[in-house]
């Protein structure tokens, strides 16, 4: 799995997401570029200037015609992907650290952080996906976060529920017509805080990273705990792979940190953990510091992660993997009949 390298930020990658088709990947970072890539060469597309702060999240819609972004200048700005043209800014009291839009693209949701007096909450606005038509400056509807603030959240199958993981490690489920707390349940060890949510395919299922060195795959549904996916070093990010049973998680403890303890937790790797069996299978390095963000190929084809150092690996599974998963698989079944 020899990867492309793309290197077109300046600091550390915030995150990566792919297109639904899988062949255009978008990167954020804290050097307030967004930047557009073919998957499949590494070819740069363009870039999208106009934040003024480092760019914490991105999405793209289903349709790929806008991206969404969210940036440590308050705002969230909507984008035309072919001519980069900003289309809208909506202005926060605070940083927005996570975009959404729902299955349609019709929506979008951002979580703005809890600072200077003002309360974190989950905004919610209308889109319209015509790149000529004006967009309402009007919020469709906003939770206020008061126990404790989100992190990241996320739109489940149907767009019936918004799920948003929170700094106290716990995991929240609101209708997504009402804003109302529907549950409200500790996933995650007390005080460790969820850095990453990610779908299946179908949006039934989520699966959680967290600081407390843990994984958690989660029904949409009623929030149970399906699978735990256990490291040996903190995690930012965490993919389900959308053709075999599998989850890569990325992370690792940071820089500064690894001198205070085992040199173990200063290996920066993604981490790929059988989706149904919960156990670890293999490790790819090559990132120089910690990966805050994985995202997988929505086609299978392999996976990305964005690290600390500011680089972009892109893999493409080679045909040792599909083998290898399937051998394991054939095993386990023959192990069990």
């Amino acid at each position: 799995m020899r990867p492309i390298l793309l290197a077109g930020h300046e600091r550390a990658l915030t995150q990566i997401r792919f297109n639904r088709d899988g062949d255009l990947i978008f990167s954020t970072s804290k050097d307030q570029q967004i930047c557009a890539w073919f998957s499949h060469n590494g070819e740069r597309l363009g870039t999208y200037h106009g934040h003024q702060g480092a760019i914490w999240t991105v999405d793209v819609d289903p349709t790929d015609t806008m991206i969404a972004s969210g940036s440590a200048d308050n705002t969230i700005r909507l984008w035309d992907i072919k001519s980069g043209k900003c289309l809208h800014t909506w202005e926060f009291p605070t940083a927005v650290k996570r975009v959404e839009f729902n299955e349609d693209g019709t929506k979008l949701l951002g979580v703005t952080e809890k600072r200077m007096g003002h309360l974190g909450t989950i905004v919610v606005l209308d889109i319209n996906l015509d790149p000529e038509a004006e967009q309402s400056d009007e919020k469709a509807m906003t939770i206020v976060c008061d126990e404790s603030k989100a992190t990241v959240a996320g739109w489940s199958y149907l767009t019936k529920y918004i799920i948003a993981g929170h700094e106290d490690g716990s995991v929240s489920q609101y209708d997504a017509k009402t804003g109302d707390l529907i549950y409200n349940i500790q996933i995650h060890d007390l005080g460790s805080p969820i850095t990453d949510i990610q779908w299946s395919q179908d949006r039934t299922y989520f699966i959680t990273a967290s600081k407390d060195k843990s994984a958690k795959l989660i029904t949409a549904r009623d929030l149970e705990v399906l699978k735990t996916y256990v490291a040996d070093t903190p995690l930012n990010s965490a993919a389900i792979t959308p053709k075999k049973e599998f989850v890569i998680l990325g992370g690792g403890q940071a820089a500064m940190d690894v001198t205070t303890t085992s040199a173990r937790q200063g290996r920066f790797e993604a981490r790929f953990y059988h989706k149904i069996f919960e156990e670890e299978i293999g490790r790819v390095r090559g990132h120089f510091g910690p990966l805050n963000t994985v995202a997988a190929d929505p086609t299978g084809r392999g996976y990305a992660s964005g690290g600390e150092d500011g680089y972009v690996r892109v893999h493409f599974f080679d045909k040792g993997y599909f083998d290898f998963m399937y051998e394991v698989e054939r095993e386990r079944a023959n192990r069990m009949a």
